[in-house]
């Protein structure tokens, strides 16, 4: 039976890693688990607040763009603003 897996870039890597036997199993996953969720809650973590204005015509723009992405328009600032910071900021243009 031919097998009708359709699988996107990431996934094909992953399997073709795995059929060479690159990856390996992690010792005590459920622990290490539990761990990385964790660090990546804490990491995640928003506790500071900030207020700022803006002219209706950039909020305006702000919130077309986020439903467009499928998210609140604070989300896609505060994402913008960590991808700023870090470095990760790439223009469009």
């Amino acid at each position: 039976m031919k097998n009708s897996l359709k699988l996107d870039r990431e996934e094909v890597k992953i399997l073709q890693d795995f059929e060479r036997g690159e990856l390996t199993s992690i010792n005590n996953f459920k622990e290490a688990k539990r761990q990385m969720e964790e660090a990546a809650d804490a990491f995640l973590q928003k506790d500071k607040r900030i207020n700022i204005r803006i002219s209706s015509r950039d909020l305006n723009s702000l919130q077309k763009r986020a439903a467009k992405e499928g998210m609140p328009y604070q989300t896609l600032i505060s994402s913008t603003l960590h991808k700023f910071v870090t470095g990760k900021l790439k223009s469009i243009e």
